[in-house]
């Protein structure tokens, strides 16, 4: 009897010290959000960028898009990028399946202060998002970045070849682009 009360106790402590394979929980959408802060976003473009991401995720069309797909959910995350080796991921991955959900990543976006004020890696900030979906604690067939942004990539990695990696990789990746008032000489 006292073997087999051993037995039962080594079988249930090496069952509680082995990690067991869980399969993560599956959404219809991995959304890298992938906002520049680069020096050239003056603080109203950068209020314009953090308001919209905020206002955005909460918005009804957009709640009721997400509910019109079969898993009813998408997982978010959020990035400031700015020159070469300046990027954050300020909000890490996040369900988003309804009003709360969407409320409070919004107001988390809202209330994050500003990770850099540098040059402008366009590339950089696409290869940091398209890394993150490896990160991911969900699964989903389609992932997309939305990287916003109002200049040219001054510096670092190519835009054309970090967007062609991502793209390769099975990425979408959309330009959300923040005009400026242009000054004629």
């Amino acid at each position: 009897m006292m073997r087999i009360i051993c037995a039962l106790a080594l079988g249930a402590l090496i069952l509680t010290q082995t990690p067991f394979a869980r399969a993560a929980e599956q959404v219809d959408l991995l959304l890298a959000l992938a906002m520049d802060v680069s020096r050239r976003m003056d603080q109203p473009k950068f209020l314009l960028q953090r308001d919209g991401y905020a206002a955005v995720i909460s918005n009804p069309q957009v709640l009721n898009a997400i509910k019109s797909v079969p898993n009813q959910k998408i997982a978010i995350c959020f990035i400031d990028w700015s020159g070469p080796g300046e990027q954050n991921l300020v909000i890490d991955w996040n369900v988003i399946d309804g009003v709360a959900s969407a409320t409070h990543f919004g107001d988390s976006i809202a209330k994050a202060p500003r990770s850099f004020y540098n040059s402008t890696s366009i590339g950089g900030g696409i290869n940091f998002a398209a890394v993150q979906f490896a990160n991911a604690p969900f699964e989903a067939e389609r992932h997309t970045i939305d990287v916003s942004g109002d200049g040219t990539n001054n510096s670092g990695l190519d835009v054309q070849f970090a967007r062609d990696q991502a793209v390769t990789k099975g990425v979408i990746v959309n330009g959300l682009v923040i005009l400026t008032d242009i000054q004629e000489s």
